[in-house]
């Protein structure tokens, strides 16, 4: 039975499209309108307003970085500011080419950019991946933009709105989310610059002073209960979907249902003032159920992770596989990840009057960009593979609840 909730409650069918030129993102630091109930930014990349973040206003002197915008200016390459502004960010700094580390501009927070509403796990693995929580907003130190869904967050990055964005990328028990790799591809600009492995922790969450015995419902996102089948069906509770579970997190508590559980995440229950009537809720014992993120930035990498990702296609299909593992393996660098997607550009590829779906491989790597062995297997696999790209070398970062 699919709960009824109010039009508000079910964001992600309200809100804008890419093509109406503004990211659908929104942070509590930035000017807001309503859009269906839900808060939005207008990610803009006007030339004014990249002014404003470099200086606050136009110098009595013109600096290279003003001449640079008015060109980009008179020739209708606005879009080009924002790339302007971090290369003389770091030029002006003498640190050399803009590089992953870059917090920003001085005295403003670290903008990161995830894929849902407040008090959702993605902002619970965007605040794990910084050493933070939400009160770190307060701080000034961060400032999160929560996103309709990854497209708009890879978007908030390319257009200056954000600094980083953490993707979800997978689910030990679901597999991978394989929509995040296409975005990898497409958007060339974006590389990985940090993973971080992350436990589940689903909460049974209520209003406070709610009694367990009390309770005739629970709702959430529908993954999110599943993994808690057992227990819930242990308690005889009606079962009811939500689109988000930190929606209907926000929905119960704006609301005052006594009677509804909800299975969140714990930053939902600080976010809306809910009590957590128990931790670890899900089917599996700690430690068994865990998240898969990637921190994405634009810049160019110092490459020197520990863990570099690297995408390819081959000319003459799978059967060339094998020679783009032992491209790495005979080298001593161990290939610790293989996955796969169909080629979005070229889907089909016939070869000696054979045809057969073309795919998009993906290997991580364990070993820095940097690493002559490295280097040598992706120049043998440039040999043989139609198309290669390095997405990022990166260090993977595990945190226990």
């Amino acid at each position: 039975m699919a709960l009824r909730l109010p039009a508000n409650l079910h964001t992600y069918a309200s809100l804008p499209s890419k093509k109406s030129g503004a990211s659908s993102c929104s942070s509590s630091s930035n000017s807001r309108r309503r859009f269906s109930g839900t808060n939005l930014i207008v990610c803009s990349s006007s030339l004014d307003k990249q002014r404003r973040r470099v200086g606050g206003g136009a110098p009595a002197v013109a600096s290279p970085l003003q001449v640079a915008e008015e060109l980009a200016a008179r020739f209708g390459l606005e879009m080009a500011v924002a790339d302007l502004e971090r290369i003389y960010r770091e030029y002006n700094r003498g640190d050399g080419p803009p590089a992953f580390s870059d917090p920003g501009s001085p005295g403003r927070p670290l903008r990161v950019a995830y894929q849902g509403v407040r008090g959702s796990y993605c902002q619970e693995a965007a605040a794990a991946a910084f050493n933070s929580s939400t009160a770190a907003e307060d701080s000034g130190r961060l400032s999160f933009l929560p996103c309709s869904d990854m497209e708009n967050a890879f978007a908030a990055l390319e257009d200056g709105s954000a600094d980083r964005a953490v993707a979800p990328m997978e689910n030990s028990l679901d597999g991978p989310i394989h929509r995040n790799l296409d975005l990898l591809i497409r958007h060339p600009g974006v590389r990985i610059v940090g993973e971080l492995i992350l436990p589940v922790d689903h909460c049974l969450l209520a209003l406070p002073g709610a009694r367990r015995s009390a309770l005739r419902r629970v709702v959430s996102h529908p993954q999110a209960l599943a993994h808690c089948r057992e227990r819930l069906g242990c308690l005889g509770l009606e079962i009811e979907e939500a689109s988000n579970a930190a929606s209907a997190a926000e929905w119960v508590a704006e609301n005052g249902i006594r009677d509804t559980a909800v299975i969140g995440s714990k930053m939902a229950a600080r976010e809306f003032g809910l009590q957590v009537l128990e931790r670890n809720f899900q089917d599996q014992p700690p430690g068994a159920n865990v998240n898969r993120y990637l921190q994405l930035a634009l810049g160019s990498s110092k490459g020197n992770g520990k863990k570099t990702t690297v995408a390819f296609s081959l000319e003459r299909g799978p059967t060339d596989l094998f020679r783009a593992l032992w491209a790495f393996e005979s080298r001593g660098v161990r290939v610790s990840r293989v996955d796969h997607r169909p080629n979005r550009a070229n889907p089909i590829r016939v070869v000696e009057k054979a045809t057969y779906m073309d795919y998009m491989f993906f290997l991580d790597l364990e070993g820095p960009e940097s690493d002559p062995r490295v280097k040598a297997g992706i120049r043998l696999l440039h040999e043989f593979a139609g198309f290669v790209r390095v997405l990022g070398s990166y260090d993977c970062t595990y945190r226990t609840r």
